[in-house]
C-alpha cells in the first residue's frame, strides 16, 4: 500500500540537499510526519493546503518499507491516518509528482496516486 506526503517544493528541495526528509513545521510540532493515503489525499488536500500557492508535490512512499515507524492512528475528525515516527529516508521515496492548483483551493492529483507502484527515482 501506498502512503503519501504533500509538500511544498522548496521543502522537498531542502530535504533533497539534506539527504532527508525531517517533515513540515506542522509536523515538527506534532513530533510525527503527517501521511496520507490515496483515499485521503483530496480531503488533506482541502483542509491544509486550501490557501497555499507554493507549488505543491506529492510524495509516494511503500507503508511496508517505513516499518515500525509507521502508526495508523485516530485524528480530530474520526479516520485513521498513516503517521511517520521518523525522518523520512529518501531512499524509500518511491515516486514524485506535482500536485497542479486548477482553482483557489481545487488540486489535480496524479493518476499514479491511484495506480501500482513504481520504482524509486533516487536510487540508480
Amino acid at each position: 500500500m501506498l502512503v503519501f506526503k504533500i509538500v511544498e517544493e522548496e521543502e522537498w528541495l531542502k530535504a533533497l540537499d539534506a539527504g532527508v526528509y525531517r517533515g513540515s513545521k506542522t509536523d515538527k510540532k506534532d513530533k510525527f510526519i503527517h501521511l496520507s493515503t490515496s483515499q485521503q489525499l483530496a480531503g488533506t488536500l482541502a483542509r491544509h493546503f486550501a490557501d497555499v500557492t507554493a507549488p505543491l508535490l506529492l510524495i509516494a512512499i511503500d507503508a511496508d518499507s517505513l516499518g515500525a515507524h509507521l502508526k495508523w492512528e485516530k485524528a480530530s475528525n474520526g479516520e485513521t491516518y498513516p503517521h511517520l515516527y521518523h525522518a523520512l529516508d529518501l531512499s524509500l521515496v518511491l515516486w514524485n509528482s506535482t500536485v497542479p492548483l486548477k482553482a483557489p483551493g481545487v488540486f489535480a492529483l496524479p493518476a499514479d496516486a491511484f495506480a501500482e507502484q513504481k520504482k524509486n527515482p533516487y536510487l540508480s
